[in-house]
């Protein structure tokens, strides 16, 4: 009895020396069993969804720049000396406005030359013309009557050669005036002053209509097939951040752009910022987003829980505990959801047992 005494004593000792690491080790344990417990909770969780009905959007959004349809770079076509610059640099012109001018006095003075080159010519082939009135009748040989021929050809040759000369020098006189074929802005003038000898490519003017602006996008081929001529979308321009502005599709080109590096296509698209018309500058870069597919208030669910066999598709079906395979009749697919037409119902539990 001593013994036993003395063995429960101990043991008592023990207990009240490791208390501590027993409630420990117990407060783990339990610990443990609960996160356990919980993990496969979510676990079943995770592989559970309930059938919604949902707007399903699908957006294209594409890269661009503002520019303009009417645009043009006006050069002389021959050297000179520029004479006269009648406008500069943001000044506004109307079609067909002259912007500068060559020194015509040379040109004249050739001119002129050859207005009486033509009178004397003119006056030549008249004279042979009364002298050879009667050159078709009977009383010439046809050796005679060739030679006359041969002679009033060469004056009407000389008239029609001096004719097409002061033609010529009429343009060259046109040309020494460089003049607008469109409506707008200067943008650049690179010889903004008169008195300097110059050549067509050191005289660069430069217009832009305004009225004219577009947003620029380019669509690679995967994405072009997407667009058609009407479609509306938004722009938003990095130097306008808070406004949206409408744009429709105006132009979608046949044959890839130029210079790129891939495939790609440019969409030209008309745009309408309002009041901030004018405050838009060519090269402005933006996006534009477009709506390609809207569904509204439609059954989906993820694609992760679809099975297919045999060219048909099933879900399993998760009611009460119980897992059936229930087979659906989907329709588009945006953004990893998938439609379903027929087959569920809203607020159907499907499982995912591939997760």
């Amino acid at each position: 009895m001593v013994g036993q005494k003395y063995i429960n004593m101990k043991f008592i000792k023990i207990v009240k020396r490791f208390w501590l690491l027993f409630l420990i080790g117990f407060l783990i344990g339990g610990f443990v069993m609960w996160s356990v417990t919980q993990s496969k909770a979510k676990e079943n969780e995770a592989k559970t969804f309930v059938v919604t009905k949902q707007d399903l959007v699908e957006e294209l959004s594409l890269s661009g720049e503002i520019d303009a349809e009417e645009k043009v770079e006006l050069r002389f076509q021959t050297s000179g000396l520029l004479t006269w610059v009648g406008v500069k640099e943001g000044d506004r012109v109307k079609k067909f406005q002259t912007l500068a001018s060559l020194d015509k006095r040379e040109l004249q003075n050739s001119m002129s030359k050859l207005l009486n080159t033509y009178s004397k010519t003119r006056w030549d082939f008249e004279q042979a013309q009364a002298d050879n009135k009667d050159w078709q009748t009977d009383g010439m040989t046809d050796e005679a009557r060739a030679t006359v021929k041969r002679t009033l050809d060469k004056y009407q040759f000389d008239l029609n050669n001096s004719v097409l000369s002061v033609e010529s020098q009429s343009l060259a006189l046109k040309y020494a005036n460089l003049w607008t074929p469109i409506e707008g802005v200067v943008t650049n003038i690179d010889a903004p002053v008169a008195g300097q000898n110059i050549t067509p490519a050191t005289a660069t003017f430069e217009v832009v209509n305004p009225k004219s602006i577009i947003f620029s996008a380019t669509a690679d081929q995967t994405e072009v097939v997407s667009f058609s001529e009407g479609m509306q979308g938004v722009v938003s321009l990095d130097s306008f951040v808070d406004t949206e502005i409408p744009a429709v599709v105006k132009n979608i080109s046949y044959t890839p752009k130029a210079g790129e590096s891939g495939t790609v296509y440019e969409i030209k698209m008309s745009i309408d910022m309002g009041e901030d018309n004018q405050k838009v500058r060519l090269g402005m870069t933006g996006d534009v987003s477009f709506v390609t597919k809207e569904f509204k208030d439609v059954l989906v669910i993820p694609e992760g829980y679809l099975k297919k066999s045999d060219g048909k598709y099933f879900v399993t079906l998760l009611s009460k505990g119980i897992k059936t395979q229930k087979e659906v009749d989907i329709g588009d697919s945006i953004e990893g959801m998938v439609i379903i037409r027929e087959g569920l119902n809203e607020k159907d539990t499907i499982y995912n047992q591939s997760k």
